[in-house]
């Protein structure tokens, strides 16, 4: 065949259009990468084998470790599970934000719709974003009819989609939502929801125990639900009822349809899982696993859940364009108001890893979370020192999907995130139960204030006493020694430094008079 002038131009032309297509391809792989955010609820800092627990072995978690980047000093922005989730999705402090604290399921919707998020970043540059599992940050205004749709929620600051439910897993209503929808509403069977009182001839914990499968030790004694005793009132919605067993398998079919639904398009997943919060409930294949009573066997399913997770983007072949983020709400509770063998069982197992405090307190095991950023062949395996907080990822991730934010309280260190630097944050504000403390460097200081050193029904220390209380972490990471008196000049630095950010009123107790 005799070769044409014509011929060779459109020879050119096509190789050229192919060409060019191949780069963009590649291109958009490597500068619209998908984003898992991976969130657990209540793992504290010595509860993965990668962060050193022998008694527990966390081998799928362990690969994000050993494959990614380990943070030492990853912190959430606060000890409990709301106020975390807010920062994390708003990168905000949770402190601005009075309202920002443990919240019913009836509570209103805490982020405002006009509120940018960290879903709504991903919008702006064209993704799509979801969230499945625990919300927890409340629904509607106020007042909610579980049985029409609910308003405003996830999809109104920034989901394209949600699955979801309202609060936590101890918390009615025990239903999943939709897109605002309660999953399986039968209309003739409505749901009411009540926090302050019981309708009538509805059983209780305390009222009928004959029907519980689970003990309360505090706190978790109104509505039965599957034999489980909840917070709060709850009556109708049958149908729409979830099964606490399956519900970690539940979540998972709804994280691994929507990455086989959306892998042709960059998105965004914010995956909330319930464990390992109250009530334990593992699947039957995970009972008695871990040998330490449901707490150990649920890590042990979210271990396993974590490894499908990631098989189901490597089978579609979205594992080197998905940038996966690892991490906790707040530190560790063993008795959160459930007899469940958490404390008897425990073993030699230190679920703060060394740290002091837990879930709900100011010192340092309460926000102190294990935090690890995963990209294959991307980031580089390391461990790392740097001083990071879920609060930033907003602003990182905005750079590398090179979207624009507003100024928030994240700062912008997507350098660490992708094992590129060391240097992280200079200092960061932690919160636990409104009272707030400074992380600067490898020191921590606590202020002085009123009220129990423990909370008796968790037996966790609060960190609440009426002196400063200033730790070198670095060094003394169990906070044994208290140097707010032997070194008053770096006590002075600090309070000086958390007064700057935080202003004086913080504290009802007397404050240190300044030099």
């Amino acid at each position: 065949m005799k070769i044409t002038p014509y011929l060779k131009l459109a020879t050119f032309l096509c190789l050229t259009i192919a060409t060019t297509c191949l780069a963009q391809t590649k291109d958009s792989k490597t500068t619209r990468p998908n984003v898992v955010l991976i969130y657990l609820d209540d793992l504290g800092y010595g509860d993965l084998s990668c962060y050193g627990a022998t008694t527990l072995q966390t081998p799928n978690i362990d690969k994000l470790a050993n494959g990614g980047i380990l943070f030492k000093n990853g912190y959430a922005t606060s000890a409990t599970c709301t106020p975390s989730r807010y920062g994390i999705l708003t990168g905000v402090y949770p402190w601005r934000n009075k309202d920002a604290k443990i919240l019913p399921g009836t509570a209103p919707l805490l982020i405002s719709t006009e509120q940018e998020t960290i879903a709504k970043v991903f919008q702006s540059k064209g993704y799509e974003t979801a969230v499945i599992g625990k919300w927890h940050l409340g629904l509607g205004t106020g007042n909610v009819n579980w049985n029409a749709h609910i308003s405003p929620g996830p999809n109104e600051v920034g989901f394209d989609y949600s699955h979801i439910m309202a609060a936590t897993q101890d918390r009615v209503p025990t239903v999943y939502i939709e897109n605002g929808n309660v999953v399986g509403l039968d209309p003739k069977d409505p749901i009411e929801v009540n926090y302050h009182k019981n309708f009538p001839g509805e059983p209780t914990a305390i009222e009928n125990p004959e029907l519980l499968k689970m003990k309360w030790h505090h706190g978790h004694n109104n509505s039965i639900v599957n034999g489980i005793p909840r917070i709060g009132f709850m009556k109708g919605g049958q149908s729409a009822k979830w099964s606490d067993v399956d519900m970690a398998d539940h979540f998972l079919a709804k994280a691994t349809t929507y990455i086989k639904e959306h892998k042709n398009k960059p998105f965004f997943l914010y995956y909330a899982l319930q464990e390992p919060h109250v009530p334990r409930t593992p699947h039957p294949r995970f009972v008695g696993k871990s040998g330490m009573g449901p707490r150990g066997d649920v890590i042990l399913e979210a271990d396993w859940i974590i490894g499908q997770l990631v098989a189901s983007l490597e089978a579609e072949g979205m594992l080197e364009n998905t940038l996966i983020v690892f991490s906790s709400d707040n530190g560790p509770v063993l008795n959160d108001g459930y007899e469940d063998d958490a404390v008897e069982k425990l073993g030699n197992h230190d679920p703060k890893g060394g740290l002091r405090g837990g879930k709900y307190s100011l010192l340092d095991a309460g926000a102190h979370v294990p935090f690890i950023t995963y990209w294959k062949g991307t980031i580089k395996p390391k461990v790392s020192d740097a001083l990071v907080c879920q609060m930033d990822l907003m602003a990182s991730l905005a750079t590398l999907i090179d979207a624009k934010t507003s100024p928030t309280d994240s700062q912008d260190i997507l350098p660490v995130f992708l094992g590129k630097s060391d240097k992280g944050r200079n200092s960061l504000i932690l919160e636990a139960n409104t009272k707030t403390l400074l992380r600067k460097g490898d020191w921590l200081m606590i202020p002085p204030y009123e009220g129990p050193a423990v909370i008796a029904d968790v037996q966790i220390e609060t960190g609440m006493e009426k002196d400063y209380q200033l730790y070198n972490v670095k060094k003394d990471p169990a906070q044994k020694n208290n140097v707010a008196k032997s070194n008053p000049k770096k006590l002075s630095e600090m309070v000086k430094d958390f007064e700057k950010m935080r202003g004086d009123a913080y504290s009802g107790v007397q404050q240190l008079e300044l030099k």
